[in-house]
């Protein structure tokens, strides 16, 4: 895949991210090539997943960085028409799916997931999410399952570092 197309975060990203393989302790690196990519015009994400993101605690790094580092135009709106109407698509075929139980479709309605599809059935970006697909689920509506529908591309982190041609370089403490 292109650099050409931008790449739409999902709120798993960062939070796995930050949880695991690229807490900001040992991987700044990550988080200052979020950064460099936006302004790039490669990497943004929603709204709805900075609302999320800000659900942590106040003086969590994620937290911090959102609200410190990270410029305002990172997080674009989803109020415009053209994207609400496509988030009425997302949201008409999750009610009408008979294969999903009603919790996980209260559960969708509830996340930035259904905005992330819609903002990029209207934008043709590709959503990056660390979900796998299962559309074998019942219990859970899961954004890959979602994207295909759509005929939204989408793919993981490792995928779009990958494309982007990031490395992290370790360095010895001074």
């Amino acid at each position: 895949m292109s650099t050409d197309c931008p790449n739409v975060l999902d709120s798993d990203v960062f939070i796995a991210a930050k949880n695991k393989y690229y807490a900001f302790a040992i991987c700044p690196g990550f988080w200052d090539s979020l950064i460099h990519h936006h302004n790039n015009g490669h990497v943004l994400s929603i709204d709805r997943v900075k609302g999320e993101l800000l659900a942590g605690r106040k003086t969590e790094d994620l937290v911090l960085w959102v609200k410190e580092q990270v410029p305002a135009e990172f997080f674009v709106g989803t109020d415009d028409d053209a994207v609400t109407d496509a988030f009425g698509q997302v949201m008409l075929w999750v009610q009408r799916n008979a294969q999903y139980f009603d919790q996980a479709k209260a559960k969708f309605a509830t996340e930035a997931d259904g905005w992330l599809v819609a903002y990029a059935m209207v934008h043709d970006v590709t959503v990056v999410t660390n979900e796998q697909p299962r559309p074998e689920s019942r219990n859970r509506i899961l954004l890959p399952d979602v994207c295909m529908q759509f005929n939204v591309p989408f793919r993981d982190t490792f995928s779009m570092l990958t494309d982007l041609g990031g490395q992290y370089e370790w360095r010895p403490p001074d």
